[in-house]
């Protein structure tokens, strides 16, 4: 890098920054933390513990996004300062060089907050992985998937709650529906929605013959009970089975899981994560709710609301994931390349999102 490129780097920066402002509206969020840390001194403001939880929730979110933009703001001030004394200081210049990364992922930062401001980003998310056509290759490529989104989870921090799991007959697995929580968790995980391709040498061919197969992930967030849904009894059909796989110890026993169809749309849940099939039925409820929330987000942003299931093949994959005769993990929507296709499958996937949020959000300037 020279010293053009550097000055470049630096106006590119500038406006990212400018932009940032623009939208993320720093003076706001200050005046914001400022009004709820004036309500928390109110003894009242302690008796309603779920709105308290709530407003605390927001001060923290706001004091987050404040404190990357500050950063990035107060290192890009720095670097310009810097650049322009140390115009015939090689050894200064030098630094500045080294640490350009560091500046541009600081402002990366602040963009990703901005990205993650919408009106369900900072909820939980609700996933549901279903394997494609192709039997137990597309049956263990959904479990690698599943693996790989624990191993994140684990990552980032977040905890994990089993909904549903419905085993493969050899391998893998047929069905499983989770839930991860943490901040800003759908987030990060709506851009997972779409179907995602693996090329490998199956490890259950005896010709040791390469293979493609496609596995269908669904993203929704959770949303609260103060969100009104209207969802009709007669619009329902809520069938009972007997839990099977890793639903726990009354596996086979009773019929307490739980499946609910909505007619309508045809979307389907299913919970088996309780031996109460009343908890299960309710758990399945807050599920469709959510999907159901979701569809109609996405409707307005002229989007489908998932893939349907019988188009789990070429043609509607976000990211591919080739394994042989090269590795090698492509997403189609920011036409990125990696080639880190083991740590991805470990869950180091933080990158990939942030490459999908930023690819997503160019035409907004930023």
């Amino acid at each position: 890098m020279d010293n053009y490129e550097y000055g470049e780097l630096l106006k590119e920066l500038e406006i990212k920054r400018q932009n940032i402002e623009k939208i993320m509206q720093p003076k706001l969020l200050e005046k914001r933390i400022l009004e709820i840390a004036d309500l928390e001194q109110a003894k009242e403001f302690w008796e309603d513990t779920k709105k308290a939880g709530e407003l605390q929730k927001e001060k923290k979110s706001c004091e987050r996004k404040l404190e990357k933009y500050n950063m990035a703001k107060s290192a890009l001030e720095d670097a310009k300062e810097l650049f322009e004394i140390s115009q015939d200081d090689l050894e200064s210049l030098e630094l500045l060089f080294a640490e350009s990364k560091e500046l541009e992922e600081q402002i990366k930062n602040a963009e990703i907050e901005v990205m993650l401001s919408g009106e369900l980003d900072s909820n939980n998310a609700i996933f549901t992985i279903t394997p494609g056509a192709g039997g137990t290759e597309s049956q263990d490529w959904a479990s690698m998937l599943y693996r790989m989104y624990l191993r994140w989870a684990e990552r980032k921090g977040f905890k994990m709650e089993l909904l549903d799991y419905q085993e493969g007959e050899e391998a893998g697995l047929k069905d499983v529906s989770f839930m991860i929580k943490g901040e800003n968790a759908y987030g990060y995980a709506k851009v997972e929605n779409g179907i995602h391709r693996l090329v490998r040498i199956s490890p259950f061919d005896s010709n040791a013959k390469r293979h493609t197969s496609f596995t269908a992930v669904q993203v929704s967030p959770e949303i609260d009970d103060n969100v009104e849904i209207a969802i009709e009894e007669k619009d329902l059909r809520i069938d009972t089975y007997r839990a099977s796989g890793a639903g726990g110890q009354h596996v086979n026993k009773t019929e307490s899981a739980i499946r609910i169809t909505h007619l309508p749309t045809g979307i389907v849940v299913q919970c088996q994560n309780d031996r109460s099939q009343h908890k299960n039925k309710a758990t399945a409820l807050k599920m469709l709710k959510s999907k159901l929330y979701e569809q109609e987000i996405q409707k307005r942003e002229e989007k489908n609301a998932s893939e349907d299931k019988s188009e789990i093949g070429w043609g509607h994959q976000i990211r591919s994931y080739v394994l042989a005769p090269y590795q090698q993990v492509k997403d189609l929507r920011s036409n990125l390349a990696y080639s880190n296709v083991e740590a991805i499958l470990d869950g180091d996937i933080d990158s990939m999102l942030e490459g999908v949020l930023i690819a997503k959000n160019a035409t907004n300037g930023l």
